[in-house]
């Protein structure tokens, strides 16, 4: 029966054994998708979920927060005396190469989910 007003107005009925159930909601809560009809919508429809870890995005966005803020002591620092400290220019290139590092990393894991 349709209802006028659903966003979505079509219902497809599927008959499952236990063991299917299961391993259905299992994969849903593994996906961390709570609800079972939008985990099947998004397998029908795409034929995959990705579940994204931001722990590299967070730990990215970590370093790109620091080395800004070492970038802007040198920069006042350079403006206040007309001198750059040679550690401090050392310092601020291991923030970036650590940096590019972790970007690096996070790009690569982005491009093993996208080669399906």
């Amino acid at each position: 029966m349709k209802k006028a007003n659903r966003y979505r107005p079509h219902q497809v009925h599927l008959m499952l054994t236990e063991e299917e159930y299961s391993q259905i909601k299992e994969r849903a809560e593994a996906a961390k998708i709570g609800n079972l009809s939008a985990y099947l919508r998004k397998m029908a429809i795409d034929g995959y979920v990705i579940n994204v870890e931001l722990k590299e995005v967070i730990e990215t966005v970590r370093l790109l927060r620091y080395s800004s803020n070492n970038l802007n002591q040198i920069a006042k620092h350079a403006n206040e005396t007309g001198s750059i400290y040679k550690d401090d220019v050392e310092e601020m290139q291991k923030n970036y190469k650590d940096l590019w590092g972790a970007m690096r990393e996070l790009l690569q894991q982005i491009n093993m989910i996208t080669k399906v």
